[in-house]
């Protein structure tokens, strides 16, 4: 009885540790080995949000049970600027540092290949969520692999050889929905149930195809975008709202604005949905 008692009091301090704001630049270790370094974070039923931004407008939902644990973001060392040859040029900061690894974060790779591809790392992070559940090992039972679920022929179109590399496969799936937004004339809906269905199956039906799955799928994505959306909104300064449609130079971008698609979001909740990849 007593044990059960104990058992039962570390239960409830590690909820409210968990429920707690973290330091700034915590890291989230998943089950998988991967890390999201994220400025705070709370529990919200099953499922931990991450808020990457100190702001609070950028933030990604993973399941409690897969991560693993917390701790304090590695300290990257720093070499001094000197001679190849010079001894100097290998000392550190700090000795204890030396020979240290740093964990590979998603947090750095979704935004490093959304940069490159001028996306919303917001949308790429729902992407990824409804794709794998940020399982960098998820293969699906008709062969999609990785982060992104690339298909083996999709993979080698985009030139990435290893499917299960995250960096790899964050980069080709970016890339490959782009693509996909650039070919629909920037038409999220559209561009996700290509990514979900293929595009051959959007152009045959003209739109989202009447796969239950597909519609399931993008009505996922789309409501978990909009989610951040609504939370971006509400944490930019007016200034920056109304200087947000000014005219730039620089490459089209997916715009950070609310999708709506009522009739297959009502589709969508009927049952628990299930990726058709």
């Amino acid at each position: 009885m007593t044990k059960a008692i104990q058992i039962a009091g570390w239960t409830a301090v590690i909820a409210l540790l968990a429920a707690l704001p973290c330091l700034a630049d915590d890291s989230a270790v998943l089950r998988n080995g991967f890390s999201i370094r994220h400025e705070r974070r709370q529990v919200i039923g099953i499922v931990t949000r991450l808020y990457l931004s100190a702001d609070n407008s950028s933030f990604v939902d993973i399941p409690t049970a897969e991560i693993d644990h917390f701790e304090a973001a590695p300290t990257e060392t720093v070499t001094a600027p000197a001679g190849k040859d010079d001894p100097a040029s290998h000392l550190h900061l700090q000795p204890s540092e030396r020979n240290i690894e740093r964990a590979l974060d998603l947090n750095e790779v979704v935004n490093t290949a959304s940069g490159t591809y001028h996306l919303d790392p917001d949308l790429v992070n729902s992407v990824i969520r409804a794709e794998s559940g940020f399982n960098v090992r998820a293969v699906s039972p008709k062969g999609a692999q990785g982060l992104m679920q690339l298909m083996p022929q999709t993979a080698s179109q985009l030139g990435v050889h290893n499917a299960f590399n995250p960096q790899a496969n964050v980069e080709g799936g970016t890339r490959y929905l782009r693509e996909l937004l650039e070919r629909y004339d920037f038409d999220l809906i559209k561009a996700l149930a290509a990514y979900n269905a293929g595009p051959q199956r959007v152009e045959q039906y003209g739109g989202v195809p009447p796969y239950y799955e597909t519609k399931a799928y993008v009505a996922r994505i789309v409501r978990d975008y909009n989610k951040k959306v609504a939370a971006k909104n509400a944490a930019q300064p007016a200034s920056k709202k109304s200087g947000a449609n000014k005219t730039t130079n620089t490459p089209r971008r997916a715009p950070a604005t609310s999708v709506s698609s009522p009739k297959i979001q009502a589709k969508a909740k009927a049952t628990p949905a299930r990726d058709s990849n």
